[in-house]
């Protein structure tokens, strides 16, 4: 926990544990750290070679059709995850640890650090919700004290430690609020979120928070009367 904050960081955290929320639900990416982690590990896991050259050179080509609009959002977070079918889910794991700390880790927002540790120790029930792969939110999960078991972002089924290509669930757009339903089955006191794939479960509990939000989602928020907070080092 950090020993002193900005007084914008301290007022937003302030604000935030005067309501008492029993139940927070962060998105990851760009809302706990700058960048996108599930992006820069699919770029990183391929040319490390975690996964085959025929594989890469194929998601490569299936990602510029995305970035094209020739791809959806949720289709394209479940390949990423899919194209590991058939690796040791250990190795993947490693793997996902190693990008993790090497590239994002220092990129955290402190104060969203802070606020997760004082919720937590408020009593408040914290989950993240990414439609990055697991992987690498579990681990990314580790410097904010949250379990697995409270993570709920792009997954397959694993059997006897082998990744295989059967989905689970892509937490992205609508696909959020329907697994913060299915699995936790409760509405969140307060939600934070950075784009418009997260505007589904910001509009699903009565405390929205646009954390360094994306053009998109700050036209949003500000239409909606949503709180905006730009995390310190971020545009002001």
């Amino acid at each position: 926990m950090l020993s002193q904050t900005s007084s914008n960081a301290g007022a937003f955290i302030h604000e935030v544990l005067r309501l008492t929320p029993k139940l927070a639900v962060f998105d990851c990416d760009g809302t706990l750290w700058s960048g996108d982690a599930g992006e820069g590990f699919f770029s990183w896991e391929i040319k490390r070679g975690i996964v085959g050259n025929d594989i890469g050179q194929r998601m490569q080509a299936r990602y510029s059709d995305y970035r094209a609009g020739k791809v959806g959002e949720t289709e394209m977070c479940g390949e990423m995850v899919t194209m590991h079918a058939g690796l040791s889910e250990a190795s993947v794991k490693e793997a996902s640890r190693e990008f993790f700390e090497e590239n994002y880790a220092a990129r955290i927002f402190p104060e969203m650090r802070e606020l997760i540790a004082r919720l937590q120790s408020s009593g408040c029930e914290v989950w993240a919700v990414s439609s990055t792969n697991e992987w690498v939110i579990a681990t990314a999960m580790q410097h904010f004290g949250i379990p697995a078991d409270r993570v709920l972002a792009a997954t397959v089924e694993v059997h006897d430690g082998v990744i295989t290509d059967r989905l689970v669930r892509v937490p992205s757009g609508p696909g959020k609020p329907e697994a913060i339903s299915q699995v936790i089955r409760r509405v969140p006191d307060a939600v934070f979120g950075n784009s418009r794939w997260d505007a589904d479960m910001l509009e699903m509990t009565p405390r929205p928070y646009a954390i360094n939000p994306n053009p998109d989602l700050e036209k949003k928020a500000q239409q909606m009367g949503w709180t905006i907070y730009w995390p310190d080092g971020t545009r002001q």
